[in-house]
């Protein structure tokens, strides 16, 4: 067997991912409900702004995705950031980030299969909605549980309807802006994006509070580089999905956002429906409301398929080292971590639970808190390059020829505006104040938990 397929216990993880595979897990990644539902919310709150949001958020994504890259090369790993910071910072760090991240998953799942119980409800109205989450779940759970190799063709169709949707809308949305369209009653064109109280309606204040929420839209986008240990030739392949983040993060998600903001006034828009179908539902295109649901349907199943992929990769990582569970570790015969899935999968039930008892507010706050983990995720990795090149440069490592562009700056000033975003939190009126000051409490557990894990240790 060939070694480097290894973990430290032994198993090995399989190489079933190939590159068509990865390639689209990495396109399908950064697209997720976050732009799907939360553009129509945003757009209602601060107006064309939300463009330089998403563009601005998007340049801090790109840095990120370069500084995974070269650490993915330097060592592929499916532990991914948990060995890099074990690695570069020390195992306190591995164990933080690594938690964080679940945490991050966790908090995501909660939101994302309720979303999917609420689209099919569209349709089913008669079914209660924690059956339809837990049917979704169940069938989620058992691709992950089966094979890789099944997870990766299974994300790969799920990223083919989002793409193939969002270019379809792209290639419309220009038709209509060039042809100065009538979208019930309105005139699409370019003069949408400062004919109405400004490019910054609502001041260059609020586009700023809305970053948070942006950066938790391009969320997923690292799944790419946990994919690496099971990737076939992964220094060859990596490279070319990471690349494509540049112009996948211009056109789907900037490009998106500005065609929304030109076909109709930033008013109409607003958070009860998808901007998408806000657009099409006014152009009177029957059946456009039931194509956009099952389009979000799709990008909330991806959303959870790729938390329980990552997730178990993660937590095995952490049980490799004693900082998680015996349990989480555990490796099946087809290769897969099903104890950190199921883990996962668990805290998934708990939030269909959690959905059905609690009002909303209480779903808002679990993608604020979902988006620390965010943050703490494309820190640590900008964090490991800046330690990697230092190390690189005291001749103790060899950097890839594949590089962070324009490091260290790059990577001071990415994690200072990764800072800028956590402070900003502070002075929201929503979900993220409470968000904001729960990473006290957050920093608390990790903390206690850190403290029994090296008492653990020591006596092992």
């Amino acid at each position: 067997m060939d070694s480097s397929l290894l973990t430290e216990k032994g198993e090995s993880y399989s190489k079933a991912l190939g590159n068509r595979q990865v390639q689209m897990i990495a396109i399908g990644g950064a697209i997720g409900v976050g732009l799907f539902l939360g553009a129509g919310g945003k757009l209602h709150q601060i107006g064309p702004s939300l463009v330089f949001s998403y563009a601005i958020c998007g340049v801090a994504a790109y840095f990120v995705m370069r500084a995974l890259g070269e650490l993915v090369l330097h060592e592929p790993s499916s532990g991914s950031f948990v060995t890099y910071a074990r690695k570069f910072i020390g195992p306190w760090a591995g164990f933080a980030s690594g938690w964080m991240y679940w945490v991050n998953w966790a908090m995501t799942g909660i939101a994302e299969i309720t979303a999917v119980a609420i689209y099919v409800h569209k349709w089913l109205p008669d079914v209660p909605q924690w059956i339809t989450a837990l049917v979704a779940l169940g069938v989620l759970l058992a691709v992950n549980l089966l094979s890789v190799k099944l997870f990766g063709e299974l994300e790969f169709w799920f990223s083919v309807v989002k793409v193939l949707a969002i270019v379809v809308f792209l290639v419309t949305a220009a038709g209509l802006v060039l042809t100065s369209a009538d979208i019930g009653g309105t005139t699409a064109g370019v003069h949408n994006l400062t004919g109405h109280s400004g490019f910054f309606p609502a001041g260059v204040g609020m586009a700023l509070m809305t970053l948070q929420a942006v950066i938790f839209a391009y969320s997923a986008i690292e799944v790419v580089g946990i994919a690496a240990g099971e990737t076939k030739d992964a220094r060859k392949v990596l490279p070319k999905a990471i690349n494509s983040v540049v112009w996948r993060i211009g056109v789907f998600y900037v490009g998106s956002v500005l065609m929304l903001a030109m076909l109709l006034p930033w008013p109409f828009y607003n958070g009860d429906e998808s901007p998408f179908v806000t657009v099409f539902s006014r152009l009177g295109i029957p059946g456009i409301g039931d194509v956009m649901n099952a389009v979000v349907l799709t990008a909330a199943l991806s959303s959870c398929n790729s938390g329980l992929y990552s997730t178990g990769r993660i937590l095995r990582a952490l049980a490799d080292k004693g900082e998680a569970p015996k349990f989480v570790g555990r490796m099946s015969s087809r290769h897969v971590p099903y104890g950190g899935i199921l883990f996962t999968s668990a805290a998934y039930v708990l939030g269909v639970v959690l959905n059905y008892l609690v009002p909303k507010d209480a779903f808002d706050i679990a993608i604020a808190i979902a988006s620390l983990g965010v943050i703490t995720t494309w820190a640590t990795l900008i964090f490991c390059q800046l330690r990697l090149r230092q190390a690189a440069l005291r001749g103790e490592v060899e950097r890839p020829s594949y590089r962070m562009p324009l490091a260290p700056y790059s990577g001071w000033a990415t994690l200072g505006f990764l800072v800028l975003v956590v402070v900003l939190m502070a002075f929201s009126d929503g979900a993220e104040k409470i968000a904001f000051y729960s990473i006290p409490v957050l920093a608390v557990v990790l903390a206690i938990g850190w403290r029994v894990v090296g008492k653990k240790q020591k006596v092992g």
